[in-house]
């Protein structure tokens, strides 16, 4: 029988030096790079969707165009206020209007 102080399988099976042990709690080296290399194409790929949905998002939110009819609403408005004389108001409705 086995003692406290000896290997878990008598010597026999799992050896990490075997595979190169390191640092890092015996394994080997590249698994350790490929793991890392995993976890950040991860983290690259999230935060990559995370902008280019925000972009998208924010370019949907900023493209919101005034049709014409509004704007010769607002334009009416204006020269009812007396805002804008009749010169301009002529002017700016020819602007809209073509």
């Amino acid at each position: 029988m086995m003692g406290f102080g000896g290997h878990m399988f008598g010597g026999w099976g799992f050896n990490p030096g075997f595979y190169g042990g390191n640092a890092f709690n015996g394994g080997p080296w590249w698994m350790w790079l490929l793991a890392m290399g995993a976890q950040l194409l991860f983290w690259l790929v999230l935060i990559g969707a995370a902008v280019y949905f925000f972009r998208r998002w924010s370019k949907s939110q900023g493209t919101r165009t005034v049709d014409a009819g509004s704007a010769l609403n607002i334009l009416r408005e204006r020269y009812a206020r007396g805002e804008i004389d009749t010169e301009e108001y002529l002017r700016r409705k020819q602007d809209l209007m073509s």
